[in-house]
């Protein structure tokens, strides 16, 4: 049987993938928390890692793409041609309850079982990576006839100190002819230290349409179409002996709304519908050796998130700083928050 390590004391994620969320949270604070100590790892199963890490990480997979959809507009007015803004925007995307734990099905497992607290195999609700940090859960390792117990995985959100999922963004918008908006999102790729690469692009297109529509073109709001695209990638090595060896996050996010504004003196109310589609992949990269032998690409989680979306929010523009706020109804209702440079 072909192993991986699974589980760190006392939580039994693998740190590589541990070490990636934090990561990915972290970026959105602007800081790095230091690894822990990689230390009495246990063996279990590739089929039964993926299982686990499945449910564990699905709702932060799934809102991570959902944030990358938001934050792409604060009006429904597209700019004269050659006007511009640059955006700084804040997106917190909020977890329901169902999301704090999954169910554990021992039948679907084979060398990993979920015990009571009597060390008896009972099936069960555990903690996602959103939910709690206790109680802990626990699991009976057999091979070989020998069987330990070990600690499981619990809210690695709540760990790192936050109830929500962040995720910041910067964007630049252009005006063009016939009312329309070229909205670029662009971090080329830098390094966080020596282990994590990261990048990200975005393209987004708003057109006036209500210029096109007899008889409301010239009534007193703005009305606009706008598709959008973005592909965020995080790269993490978690081995220092071996460059091959990386945790990959991948998420792809497109939308499609329609936005109507209305400007009243230096505040702007806005708001949108549309549909969201998103993708997120989590992969462990490289080929790991173990006494019976050797895989290659263990881990592979693969996460959508698609729906209908409503947004409300108001702007406030002062000279040429604009602020802006929104909330979105979604499948994770998210707060949205910026600032920018605005120019007609």
């Amino acid at each position: 049987m072909i192993k991986i390590p699974i589980f760190e004391h006392p939580y039994p994620i693998p740190m590589k993938i541990k070490t990636l969320f934090i990561v990915a949270f972290t970026i959105c604070a602007l800081h790095v928390f230091a690894q822990d100590d990689i230390d009495n790892i246990v063996n279990g199963s590739v089929k039964d890692a993926e299982y686990l890490l499945k449910g564990y990480a699905a709702p932060v997979l799934k809102a991570y793409g959902t944030t990358l959809n938001q934050g792409w507009y604060n009006t429904g007015k597209a700019h004269k041609i050659a006007g511009f803004d640059l955006t700084f925007t804040g997106a917190l995307a909020y977890f329901k309850d169902e999301d704090r734990s999954y169910y554990v099905d021992n039948n679907k497992m084979t060398n990993l079982k979920l015990v009571n607290s009597a060390n008896v195999a009972t099936s069960g609700n555990v903690p996602t990576a959103v939910g709690a940090t206790t109680p802990v859960p626990r699991y009976a390792v057999t091979e070989g006839g020998t069987t330990t117990y070990v600690d499981g995985p619990v809210g690695v959100l709540e760990e790192a100190g936050l109830k929500v999922l962040p995720s910041p963004m910067i964007q630049l918008g252009i005006g063009l002819p016939k009312g329309t908006d070229l909205k670029v999102r662009f971090i080329p790729q830098f390094d966080l230290g020596d282990k994590v690469k990261f990048n990200m692009f975005g393209l987004g297109v708003m057109h006036d349409v209500k210029q096109w529509i007899p008889g409301i073109k010239n009534l007193p709001f703005d009305l606009s179409g706008f598709v959008g695209f973005t592909k965020l990638k995080l790269d993490v090595n978690i081995d220092d002996s071996d460059p091959n060896k990386r945790v990959i996050l991948e998420s792809n996010a497109w939308t499609l709304q329609a936005i109507i504004s209305k400007k009243l003196s230096v505040l702007t109310v806005y708001g949108a519908v549309g549909y969201n589609g998103a993708k997120t992949e989590l992969g462990m990269k490289g080929t790991y050796t173990f006494d019976s032998g050797s895989v290659t690409d263990p881990i592979s989680l693969r996460e959508t998130a698609n729906g209908f979306r409503a947004t409300a929010g108001l702007r406030l523009k002062l000279a040429v700083i604009a602020f802006h706020a929104d909330y979105t109804l979604q499948k994770y209702n998210t707060l949205t928050a910026g600032f920018g440079i605005n120019i007609r």
